[in-house]
């Protein structure tokens, strides 16, 4: 097909923040954007905790970094936990690096602004936008996807071509199937959360008290994360088993009960009220099961955010993960529009670095979970993969994240992914309970090599953001890969001193 036969060059499916991302930094390289989002903003949706990478890196790149911090959303330096054997809670901070000191903070939002402040700033960078267009379907020309079919706001059935569709559509997508292959779900972060909203909760001692507090109990685990001066939300973890538990009681009894197994999380709500009215009024409950689709492309079509894979979410990854792949996917399409490198080759530089990023979390999430010693629960004896007698599991994730393009063939053996990687579980689990100088001082997880490899491409977005230039991703991840433009916004080819073997990085899971 010719230029002239496509409505837009790109297509993205869902409003959230991976698809107001890419749609935006498409669309600021002068492409014809339509968005196409099923519900009617402002909506409703979970995923409060944002990490540094996303507030001062990709919000930065899209313009909308000091309208967030006009919006009075809490600061949150870090994260606060009673987990592991330290009885008492203890504390980290994002102090990624000494150049950024002032940004190694972010923040707890409410969904429904943050949402749409992104949303918003996609229509001022010339996203055409559509709210309550569900996307049914997408077309085909042979093996390559050219648009997509949906209902429009009155409910018409309608078809429109575009060069690329990205789905951004979240773990409930209707199209992601499309991609080929399958969604496969981990056995070991297979958890449901039961949550809701409280009034007058106790807050953290400052400079604390934005902080997301994390709490490991018997059953699980709770996360309360601090919304403005008197909202929190506050949610328990829990293996699926627990949703019979569920069934058999109301959900709002059953979160009372949770809420008295767990001593510090039942102390910071006792003076509080659970929100019953308005969008945050009800108990709901999500089935947080971490998976990966067997591959995140095909000619024409990419997946991003929840679309393509979703991780645990003790350590607040998912608007990073949603943001950080539609800024992978919006290089990838942002340099085939312009006819500058081959599409499969972007395409798999994308597909190669958000499995890596997913990984990177995978192997500090089992490293986390490792660190419970409670003995008498089942919770916590079942999270433990370092032991033979749940190897398949292991084997099932490796297999997986060591597909797909992904070049990380060390993880094909899980009993090998177990012994190179219990040096580094134990190394986090040292800094979590070695002892600080002053009570509530901050532990030096960046001491840790698995908490840095973490953060370490959320690092290059936010000096990318800062200083207008791709200062120290200049080597490839793979032989043969890219790297990004000085701008950040499409993908370039490495000069030829950086090619070399030596220079070559990530290859299975480094982390220095």
């Amino acid at each position: 097909m010719t230029d002239d036969e496509f409505d837009y060059d790109l297509i993205v499916v869902g409003g959230g923040p991976g698809g107001a991302t890419v749609a935006t930094l498409v669309a600021m390289q002068g492409h014809r954007v339509l968005l196409l989002e099923r519900e009617s903003f402002p909506r409703y949706q979970i995923g409060e905790s944002l990490l540094p990478s996303t507030v001062h890196g990709v919000c930065r790149l899209i313009g909308v970094a000091d309208e967030l911090a006009r919006a009075g959303f809490p600061l949150k330096r870090g994260g606060t936990f009673r987990w592991g054997r330290n009885p008492e809670p203890w504390t980290f901070a994002f102090a990624i690096s000494p150049r950024f000191a002032s940004d190694a903070t972010a923040y707890q939002v409410e969904r429904m602004t943050f949402d749409q402040i992104l949303l918003d700033n996609a229509r001022r960078r010339g996203v055409t936008v559509r709210e309550r267009c569900a996307v049914v379907d997408v077309l085909e020309e042979g093996d390559r996807v050219c648009g997509v079919r949906f209902d429009d706001e009155d409910g018409v059935r309608r078809e429109l071509r575009s060069r690329y569709v990205v789905d951004a559509s979240g773990h409930r997508s209707r199209i992601h199937h499309r991609i080929g292959g399958e969604r496969h779900y981990s056995e070991f972060f297979r958890n449901l959360a039961l949550f809701g909203y409280f009034e007058g909760g106790k807050r953290l001692p400052a400079p604390n008290s934005g902080n997301i507090l994390a709490v490991a109990f018997p059953g699980g685990w709770f996360w309360y994360i601090p919304l403005n001066d008197t909202l929190t939300s506050v949610g328990a973890v829990l293996r699926p088993e627990a949703l019979d538990r569920v069934r058999e009681g109301d959900r709002e009894t059953v979160l009372r009960q949770l809420i008295s197994e767990c001593p510090l999380i039942a102390e910071y709500l006792a003076e509080a009220t659970r929100v019953t009215d308005g969008p945050y009024g009800e108990v709901r409950v999500r089935k947080d099961y971490s998976y990966l689709h067997d591959s995140f492309t095909r000619p024409g079509m990419l997946l991003v955010g929840d679309a393509a894979c979703f991780i645990d979410p003790v350590f607040s990854s998912g608007v990073h993960l949603a943001t950080f792949s539609a800024l992978l996917a919006a290089r990838s399409i942002n340099t085939c529009l312009a006819g500058e490198l081959d599409e499969a080759g972007t395409l798999q530089e994308f597909e190669t670095r958000y499995r890596r990023e997913y990984a990177l979390f995978h192997d500090f999430l089992v490293a986390f979970y490792d660190m419970d010693q409670d003995e008498d629960s089942y919770f916590w004896t079942a999270k433990r993969l370092t032991d033979d007698d749940v190897a398949s599991s292991v084997q099932a994730f490796v297999q997986l994240v060591g597909g797909g393009g992904s070049g990380e063939s060390a993880l094909l053996d899980p009993g090998a992914y177990r012994q190179n990687r219990k040096e580094a579980f134990q190394e986090l689990a040292d800094v979590v309970q070695s002892p600080v100088d002053v009570p509530g001082e901050d532990r030096d997880l960046l001491g840790s090599s698995l908490l840095k490899g973490v953060l370490r491409e959320g690092v290059r977005v936010q000096t990318q953001a800062a200083l207008g230039g791709n200062v120290d991703d200049r080597r490839p991840l793979r032989p043969g890969g890219l790297i990004p433009s000085a701008d950040g916004m499409r993908w370039r080819r490495p000069e030829p001193e950086a090619t070399g073997g030596s220079a070559l990085r990530g290859a299975g899971h480094e982390a220095g």
